[in-house]
């Protein structure tokens, strides 16, 4: 699928695909990219140290406070406020720095700060300890050794640290626990299975066929875990990425329609109205941040 919205890859050329940036550093060098609506193919670890900004993602403004983290998911459509002055740092990594065995991936997919299913996650680092500053130290000093074979291992070992350490900081700070079990782990997989292919595919069977359940079973993880049926799952990712488009770009609606696996502009329309009680256009006109 092809859109306009700003969409960056990890920077080619460097040693490792993780990177730690400072704020200052992406105002300065990409003033008028990061003043719009962008979105990235890697995961982001956005620690503001000073300032209270207000940041964007999918619709969510999300009030910073000085010393906090956030935790941004790849793909995700976010805007910084470049009207507040702030500082801060970012970390960046992708799958394939990370995901190098089963385990990684599972960790990965299944972490409360990149998949909590009821709010974006976001920690306020403790007065009373150091730690998740000393991680980022270490691995801004690995970043500046020149690249061996111990490298990849030693970022990932202590990025993981550092992720173990917010995950435990997150279920002190206003955190719903969801129980792992079988529902849980099914729900995730079907989110994950959908973000890759709700394009082509809008049908509960596609996604019950790829993870060899009934539409019953499914139906039972869904409603436990999000307490909406798999085809009300559908719509609400549909409709995102609808109204990221009309938000934050230009295309037309026909395009959109078309980039979104509609074969005709008509029953998009339809569908969209139906579920937001707007037409595309109307939506549009009110959101639009391009």
């Amino acid at each position: 699928m092809t859109d306009k919205i700003q969409k960056y890859d990890f920077k080619e050329g460097l040693p490792q695909e993780f990177e730690i940036i400072d704020f200052d550093f992406l105002f300065n060098e990409f003033p008028e990219e990061i003043k719009k609506p962008h979105r990235a193919e890697f995961y982001q670890i956005l620690w503001f140290q000073k300032g209270t900004p207000t940041h964007l993602v999918d619709f969510n403004s999300i009030k910073i406070k000085p010393n906090s983290l956030l935790f941004v998911n790849k793909n995700s459509v976010q805007l910084f406020d470049y009207k507040t002055r702030f500082s801060g740092k970012a970390i960046l990594f992708t799958d394939s720095f990370f995901c190098k065995t089963e385990t990684d991936t599972k960790f990965l997919r299944s972490s409360i700060l990149f998949n909590d299913l009821l709010s974006i996650s976001q920690i306020q680092i403790p007065k009373n300890s150091s730690i998740i500053e000393t991680i980022f130290e270490l691995l801004e000093t690995e970043l500046k050794n020149s690249k061996d074979n111990y490298q990849s291992d030693l970022l990932r070992n202590d990025l993981r640290n550092l992720l173990l350490h917010c995950e435990r900081e997150r279920r002190k700070q206003d955190f719903i626990e969801l129980k792992k079990d079988a529902n849980l782990e099914q729900a995730l997989y079907f989110k994950t299975l959908l973000d890759d292919n709700f394009v082509s595919h809008k049908k509960v069977s596609f996604y019950c066929k790829e993870m060899h359940l009934t539409p019953k079973r499914l139906n039972q993880a869904t409603s436990k875990i999000f307490g909406k049926t798999p085809k009300n799952i559908i719509d609400d990712r549909v409709l995102l990425e609808s109204k990221r488009l009309l938000s934050h770009t230009n295309v037309s609606v026909k395009e959109i329609a078309f980039s979104l696996g509609f074969e005709e502009p008509t029953n998009f329309i339809k569908y969209f109205k139906k579920h937001i009680e707007k037409t595309p256009v109307d939506f549009r006109e009110r959101f639009n941040l391009a």
